[in-house]
């Protein structure tokens, strides 16, 4: 492995497992020294809620929403997420009565939409509760026959999505408002080393080669502006976990053996015979891989830490990548 400062994510992949079934990926992340970032009208329940009671009660379908909803509610809120493991395939992910016993409880749930955790509409459909509901998707306006879901990689536009938590928290405790606005500043303020890196990449990388193996950093790639060369149907078929077709896994292929890409961006939690066999290719062709995980790993001290230790990542194969 690379120095701390050159840190890349390590994957552990049983690459004998059956495509439908995908293998769960052992992520292994060294994060950087750095900072740990740790920090209407009432609704019926506003009366009870944060300063004036028990803390209130959040659910968020995935951990990343679940963390930036805890700083921004901070005591006041009690956040408990249900997709946390970073070993897992969350697409795979199966709900149960304890998450349906949780969501009962609540008073705002999270959750991602665009078809990323359309479980979650069960859920609530079953629990008979009624609580406020935070859809990011909604909040970006995101939608359309194939949207990429993975919306917390839009770095420039989570900000909108905590914004709309905040709102929310502050409906249902209005008591509070003033903490939940002051941790939002605090939140928003704490991204700005995220927006230099993302800054430095779309400088010095514009319009680069890069890969992936599936849309999972599709969002932050386009903010860098750099020039994504995987075949949509590849991706696509990964996302779905099916087999890729045969042009598609040909043309992927020949980006790595022609050396027509700079980065293969390779998602640990969706390991298949296919991306392992695209990532073998990458390492045989001394094409740097980055690691990118769909949930939060759990000794990221926060959403900041993870995602600017995967740009530094990216950032660093890229120069590594054009080095002369």
């Amino acid at each position: 492995m690379s120095t701390l400062s050159e840190m890349i994510t390590v994957t552990v992949m049983n690459s004998g497992s059956s495509l439908r079934r995908r293998t769960s990926a052992v992520l292994v992340t060294v994060f950087l020294g750095l900072p740990a970032f740790l920090w209407g009208m009432p609704t019926a329940s506003a009366a009870n809620a944060g300063t004036q009671g028990s803390p209130v009660d959040v659910v968020a379908a995935e951990n990343f929403w679940g963390n930036i909803a805890a700083q921004i509610g901070g005591r006041d809120v009690k956040v408990t997420s249900l997709i946390t493991n970073p070993n897992a395939d969350p697409h795979l992910f199966e709900t149960n009565a304890q998450d349906a016993a949780l969501l009962a409880q609540a008073k705002i749930v999270i959750e991602n939409g665009a078809g990323y955790d359309t479980w979650m509409g069960s859920l609530l459909s079953a629990d008979g509760g009624q609580p406020d509901v935070v859809n990011a998707a909604s909040v970006l306006h995101v939608g359309g026959s194939d949207p990429n879901p993975h919306l917390w990689y839009d770095l420039p536009r989570v900000p909108r999505v905590a914004a709309a938590i905040a709102t929310t928290l502050t409906r249902v405790a209005p008591n509070d408002a003033a903490t939940f606005r002051k941790n939002l500043a605090t939140f928003d303020a704490s991204l700005a080393p995220l927006d230099a890196t993302l800054a430095t990449i779309k400088k010095d990388f514009h319009n680069v080669s890069v890969a992936y193996t599936e849309r999972v950093p599709g969002y932050l790639l386009a903010d860098a502006e750099l020039d994504v060369k995987t075949p949509p149907g590849f991706a696509r078929s990964i996302e779905d976990g099916t087999d890729p077709g045969a042009a598609d896994t040909v043309a992927m292929r020949q980006l790595l053996t022609n050396h027509d890409i700079n980065v293969l961006l390779y998602n640990v939690q969706t390991v298949t015979p296919v991306t392992s066999q695209m990532r073998a290719l990458a390492v045989q062709h001394h094409i740097p891989v980055v690691g990118v995980s769909e949930t939060m790993p759990a000794n990221a001290a926060s959403y900041q830490q993870w995602q600017e230790s995967q740009m530094v990542n990216l950032l660093h194969a890229l120069r590594t990548s054009l080095s002369p």
